[in-house]
């Protein structure tokens, strides 16, 4: 294993606190290049961009951490989200890693400066920004919906971020809340996911609702892409929807080819899994999100 320097001190707070204080010196081995890619979701919807990676980059080692026990993060508020990802970012740095990435909208939101911060100079990816290239490139008229949580849409960095990229651009959000718990649930298609695709969207898509309608559906949650068949159902051919996953393994493909930090070894890859809560439900419901099985055994149970 490449060597690696780690050091840091944490004082974790009072169970009513939403501080931590966390100071991480991280330096970076010459040999990084066999690290694993690591990367962490309040549930499994990160699992949309651990599927993305491992078809882009089948060469590299994965390790994802899925912290149901606190899952979901988009009804937090913003100290507690960026706690919670500063626990998880420690549990996945000590485990040696070449990069982190944010599988999570709402602690890409939230936490993402904090994170580069005190984790440089390791790279640390959140996957809005991807998200918002890709919408921006997709839409023809302009009009742009994204669905997220709670935390995402009151940031407002999907609007930022898209607006930034095309000035031109209306962009307009929506709460999506029950989507998180139905994925979690494995309840993506038929006639209560569109159901709740229409409650949720008929205001911006129905006939309606106002002129210009958006041409483009933007998924602004890692847990949305597996309800494409059910909105597509719902919204018809003429809108655009846009799954962020391939787009963000993309950027990981290339900030890693620009750090020289592809894996050339020619190791087998190795794909490993944590959760924070029930390994059984993870293996079960993370086995619809990869479209393969998963075993309890093959995840292991942490405490952040």
């Amino acid at each position: 294993m490449p060597s690696w320097a780690l050091s840091y001190t944490a004082s974790l707070p009072a169970a009513d606190s939403a501080a931590l204080t966390l100071s991480l010196k991280v330096r970076m081995p010459d040999n990084a290049s066999s690290l694993p890619i690591a990367m962490f979701d309040s549930g499994m919807g990160g699992l949309t961009v651990f599927k993305a990676l491992a078809e882009r980059l089948p060469t590299e080692d994965l390790l994802y951490l899925g912290d149901t026990a606190r899952l979901p993060y988009g009804t937090k508020g913003r100290d507690t989200i960026i706690r919670y990802s500063l626990l998880a970012a420690r549990t996945l740095v000590e485990r040696h890693i070449k990069m982190l990435v944010i599988a999570c909208n709402t602690a890409t939101a939230m936490a993402l400066p904090t994170l580069r911060q005190e984790l440089a100079p390791l790279p640390v990816l959140g996957v809005i920004e991807p998200g918002a290239r890709a919408a921006a490139a997709a839409t023809r008229n302009g009009e742009i919906a994204v669905i997220a949580t709670e935390a995402t849409v009151r940031s407002c960095v999907y609007q930022k971020a898209i607006e930034a990229l095309r000035p031109d651009a209306h962009t307009r959000a929506k709460v999506c809340t029950l989507f998180v718990s139905m994925a979690e649930e494995g309840l993506m298609e038929g006639p209560l996911a569109e159901g709740i695709a229409h409650h949720y969207l008929d205001g911006i898509f129905g006939a309606e609702a106002a002129l210009p309608r958006p041409d483009t559906l933007l998924l602004g949650c890692t847990h949305f892409p597996l309800f494409k068949a059910a909105l597509k159902n719902v919204l018809g051919p003429r809108v655009r929807v846009v799954d962020p996953a391939s787009t963000v393994a993309e950027t990981v493909e290339r900030e890693l080819n620009a750090r020289n930090l592809l894996r050339t070894d020619g190791e087998a890859p190795v794909r490993h899994f944590m959760t924070t809560d029930n390994r059984e439900r993870f293996a079960r419901t993370g086995s619809l999100f990869l479209g393969g099985d998963l075993s309890p055994e093959e995840i292991e149970l942490v405490d952040l």
